[in-house]
């Protein structure tokens, strides 16, 4: 029986047999609720014999006393405590899923592979080293290899980190889960499926995946003090009296169900809440952590900067204007599928430069983009075909050279622009989140990196890392304190489930979905912040309601211990502790005023 499913049917199994019991005085049900409760005991006694004071330890003590004595209604109500807040605990997790899972599903099962005249479909791991591939319009890359008929772009950004779309011509190398453009390529396969850059990344998480460290929950935390305490005034009691049942009168009303309960409750209110401000919450348990974590950790590309370039400088040459560059290069540029002629266009449109028409339009491999505009020769290229002392110096950034009638024209430089909130953001970590290291984690540039990293006032980079690189930086700084990690990637994927927490900002990529502990769907920093104060709103109120419930059990016990409380009225005591603990835990789904101090 599946585990959610075990818990809901003792659950429901242990609510029939007390009205059955309160009804009609039927004990048969009552037996059968405490035969169940094996089902739970055996969990309970796998953790017992590990040395680890789970909180549900002392309702297991309170099953069997019960059980031993003969009081099949109180350990009938216990087994209902106990399961029903295991199915809670269990629904607030049942939307978790297997990111291993998801990595598989995305790459495609069937490649097209050309044999002589035609192009037959065949099993992806049938696929051999020279195999010719053919990859048609907005289809995933089954392997790596290299272009050999063709002309279009790859996004690839879900595997590198960078911003852009990147073009491809024969002679260009593709990586196995880049998704291609609007027009086939045919490909030579370089590497095995198995071998291929998208496969080293799998091995990379399902090893990240055993370092990601186990959060020792919140009611674990306050049971592993509270359960030796209960028991050692159970054994006072009994031993001061030799009454047994005062023993089982003080484990009954001590059962901390404050614990099994209101904490699970405060988890799906916060899930609830979450929900309702556009966050989805993959792992219930990363949000008692959530706002414990001192280090944060950020990738660059689409978490602080927007994902796509911008042009942000026109150098002109001797004899030419800005405006007249940029629009002999937007009249080409309309053309071209290029990374950059999407920002060249945009800030043409920003100035009411309308392209010019063009003609004897090309774009030869390793020659840029040329044609005739205007009555003059225009071609769009890079630095390598100029003497360097005709062209300013090189600097951080993409760049482009515009070149009329074979005289330099222009130099263009382009930026992945920081978000506008990044750096006030990054300023508000520390006074009101406590945090003591703020890193940036990125596979783009190094000069790239750290030009972002000043823009938004962070003094710790790591640029240039490959997603291996990226698991050993953030397994090194979670080891010493716990670390939130936001990123949206697939190169982040293995990096996150090393995190302490771990936040997919934006939607874009369904395998750092499933990585991340929450998902932000609307991709700003505003939402982190969100996703914060309500995880430290949760953790503080389930305190309340489970700490306020185990000082009322703990009074309760020294009445049992002294023969003032029966079993049954431990019981009826405990479940009035039960609601008050509750009824304060839903306080978490119904927040009043700001979630947000950013």
């Amino acid at each position: 029986m599946a585990a959610s499913l075990k818990e809901r049917f003792v659950a429901v199994f242990a609510a029939v047999a007390i009205t059955a019991y309160l009804a009609a005085g039927w004990t048969a049900p009552l037996i059968a609720t405490l035969l169940l409760s094996l089902l739970f005991l055996r969990d309970l006694a796998k953790r017992l014999f590990a040395r680890q004071l789970s909180s549900d330890l002392l309702a297991g003590v309170s099953i069997i006393a019960s059980a031993v004595m003969g009081q099949y209604l109180v350990g009938a109500i216990i087994v209902l405590m106990l399961s029903g807040g295991a199915a809670i605990e269990r629904y607030a997790t049942s939307r978790a899923s297997n990111v291993l899972t998801a990595l598989a599903r995305r790459m495609p099962s069937i490649a097209h592979r050309r044999e002589r005249l035609r192009v037959a479909d065949a099993d992806v791991s049938a696929v051999g080293i020279g195999d010719r591939l053919v990859v048609y319009p907005h289809e995933i890359c089954p392997a790596d290899g290299t272009v050999l008929e063709g002309h279009g772009i790859m996004d690839e950004s879900y595997l590198t980190g960078e911003p852009f779309l990147i073009s491809k011509a024969p002679g260009s190398a593709v990586l196995s889960g880049a998704i291609n453009g609007d027009t086939p390529l045919e490909i030579e396969v370089a590497r095995l499926p198995r071998d291929s850059r998208y496969a080293q990344i799998m091995r990379v998480m399902e090893e990240s995946e055993q370092r990601k460290p186990r959060l020792r929950r919140l009611a674990d935390q306050l049971g592993a003090w509270y359960t030796p305490l209960a028991l050692a005034i159970a054994i006072g009691g009994w031993a001061a009296s030799g009454d047994a049942t005062r023993f089982l009168a003080v484990v009954v009303i001590a059962t901390p169900c404050p614990l099994l309960i209101a904490i699970p409750v405060a988890v799906v209110g916060a899930i609830s809440l979450y929900a309702r401000h556009g966050i989805v919450i993959k792992n219930p348990a990363a949000l008692e952590q959530i706002g414990q974590c001192r280090t944060w950790i950020f990738d660059k590309t689409g978490t602080l900067t927007y994902g796509r370039p911008s042009l942000t400088e026109i150098a002109p040459g001797p004899g030419f204007e800005s405006k007249q560059a940029l629009w002999l290069a937007a009249s080409l540029e309309q053309y071209s599928k290029h990374p950059l002629a999407a920002a060249i266009l945009r800030s043409a449109r920003e100035q009411n430069l309308g392209p010019a028409p063009v003609s004897r339009l090309s774009e030869k491999p390793g020659e840029g983009l040329r044609g005739m505009v205007n009555g003059d020769e225009v071609v769009i290229t890079g630095r390598g075909k100029l003497d360097s002392g005709l062209v300013p110096a090189q600097m951080a950034g993409l760049e482009c050279i515009v070149l009329v009638n074979g005289r330099f024209a222009a130099l263009m430089r382009f930026r992945d622009e920081p978000r506008e909130e990044s750096r006030p953001f990054i300023a508000h970590l520390h006074p009101r989140h406590k945090a003591t290291r703020i890193l940036l984690l990125s596979g783009d540039r190094v000069s790239e990196a750290e030009y972002l990293a000043r823009a938004v006032g962070i003094g710790q980079v790591h640029a240039s890392k490959t997603p291996e690189e990226k698991v050993a930086v953030v397994s090194g700084e979670a080891a010493r304190v716990p670390t939130l990690f936001v990123g949206d990637g697939i190169n982040d994927a293995p990096a996150m489930r090393t995190a302490t927490v771990a936040v997919a900002l934006g939607a874009r990529s369904d395998i750092t979905a499933e990585a991340g502990d929450a998902v932000i769907l609307e991709p700003t920093l505003k939402k982190v912040d969100e996703l914060v104060h309500i995880g430290q709103r949760m953790r503080r109120i389930a305190l309340e309601s489970a700490i306020g419930g185990m000082m009322l059990s703990l009074a309760g016990t020294l009445l049992a211990a002294g023969g003032w409380l029966p079993p049954v009225g431990g019981a009826i005591g405990q479940e009035v502790i039960d609601l008050l603990a509750v009824l304060n835990a839903l306080r978490v789904a119904f927040p009043r005023g700001e979630l947000s101090d950013f």
